[in-house]
């Protein structure tokens, strides 16, 4: 991950944390009932995920009671606008944006002293089956301070205006409870710690719950796409919702998707497109074995390209070339089909996001299509960059550094 991290690609933007936050973040992991952590230096992201104290507890979802109760942390002002890096939902950036939005002067004033547990409640205590991800509505969004700040303030305002009756001001006992307490918490009586909480209103989404689903119930009929092969079986045998399920690696959704306009394809409009020269590429790339040149040089240079792909096999080569060689077919006859010339990854991966689809909606596609046919690097680290970090480790090195330079003229 070196290459990466020397070109701002790996977690940039992470905050972070030593000394007495560290104290106060141990006070909310506490506080929601996990163990703290042992590190006296981690950083964090927006909504408080750290991956060091991931590593720690050789648990990524250490905020997680369970995949139905997901928690965050605040212990910075600075987390505002922040990445959330490894998110359960996709919804859950919308949320700490939410959340910053309403709140931020307070977060601002409480984080001097303070930090802050949130609890997203989904009014879902834990889950049972498969299709109890339909359940996802309305999230609540609650607060709580360490320390119980908010009821240390309450209890300061009733001393203060105790010490206000009668003659109070001479109770010496009093005075000791006051000074005792604005030494411990400071003057807690004109500062707002009173968050209220928020609601939040999910539509389409994805979920890390049973390993990976997507819910897409804003079009024409409920899809649940499930990545985990177990799951979708499971979820197959419910006879209650009206929903249609399928399993990532099914032919048949790329074609329902298409027949329900959420996704839709031009490939003599594609072509033209540096998308597809970054998938015929990195196609290429996979293809090669045993190469004179660096891989980096092969795929920017047009010869060596072209050197390359003409010492593939043909079969190999018509894959690699099968939208081109299709679209040439196409003007001497159109009795050709693209299931018949078209490698069906690379067709797959062609497709994109309905023009019809709103901004959010278009996001939550594109991260279904890089899943089914992740054959763009750059939006595969654009819209799951966890598992752009997984497949990355998996390259050889120039191709490494050719993706970087993909990544990295694009931002």
């Amino acid at each position: 991950m070196q290459k990466l991290k020397a070109a701002n690609l790996y977690r940039s933007e992470l905050i972070p944390i030593s000394g007495k936050l560290v104290e106060r973040y141990n006070q909310c992991l506490t506080k929601l009932g996990f163990t703290p952590t042992k590190l006296t230096n981690f950083s964090i992201d927006g909504i408080g995920w750290s991956p060091e104290i991931a590593e720690e507890k050789k648990e990524v979802y250490y905020l997680n009671n369970g995949d139905a109760n997901p928690h965050g942390i605040i212990i910075s002002p600075l987390q505002k606008g922040k990445p959330v890096y490894n998110p359960f939902h996709t919804f859950d950036r919308d949320m700490m944006q939410h959340v910053f939005r309403t709140h931020g002067d307070k977060i601002n004033d409480i984080t001097r002293d303070c930090a802050i547990c949130i609890d997203f409640d989904q009014h879902i205590d834990a889950f049972y089956e498969p299709l109890d991800v339909l359940k996802y509505n309305d999230v609540v969004i609650r607060f709580h301070l360490i320390n119980d700040l908010d009821k240390i303030q309450k209890q300061q305002l009733q001393l203060v205006e105790k010490f206000k009756v009668e003659h109070n001001f001479i109770d010496e006992d009093l005075h000791e409870q006051l000074l005792a307490s604005a030494k411990a918490h400071g003057d807690l009586r004109n500062r707002d710690l009173n968050l209220h909480e928020l609601h939040f209103t999910t539509d389409s989404f994805y979920t890390k719950a049973f390993n990976g689903v997507y819910v897409l119930r804003d079009f024409i009929t409920p899809i649940v796409v499930f990545e985990d092969e177990k799951w979708y079986k499971e979820a197959i045998k419910d006879t209650i919702h009206e929903v249609i399920i399928f399993h990532m690696s099914q032919p048949e959704l790329m074609e329902k998707l298409r027949d329900h306009v959420i996704i839709e394809y031009d490939l003599e409009e594609v072509v033209k497109t540096k998308l597809y020269e970054r998938i015929k590429k990195f196609m290429l790339s996979q293809c090669l074995k045993d190469t004179q040149h660096p891989i980096k040089d092969i795929l920017n240079d047009n010869v060596l390209f072209k050197s390359y792909l003409n010492k593939l096999d043909i079969d190999t080569r018509k894959k690699v070339m099968s939208v081109e060689l299709y679209l040439e077919k196409l003007e001497v006859s159109n009795q050709y089909k693209i299931a018949d010339i078209v490698d069906v990854k690379l067709f797959n991966a062609l497709h994109e996001p309905h023009s019809s689809l709103d901004a959010k909606h278009q996001d939550l596609i594109w991260k279904l299509l890089v899943n089914i046919s992740p054959m763009d690097v750059l939006f595969l680290y654009w819209y799951d960059k966890e598992q752009f970090y997984v497949t990355y480790n998996t390259w050889d090195e120039s191709l490494k550094d050719w993706v970087i330079e993909v990544i990295s003229n694009n931002i």
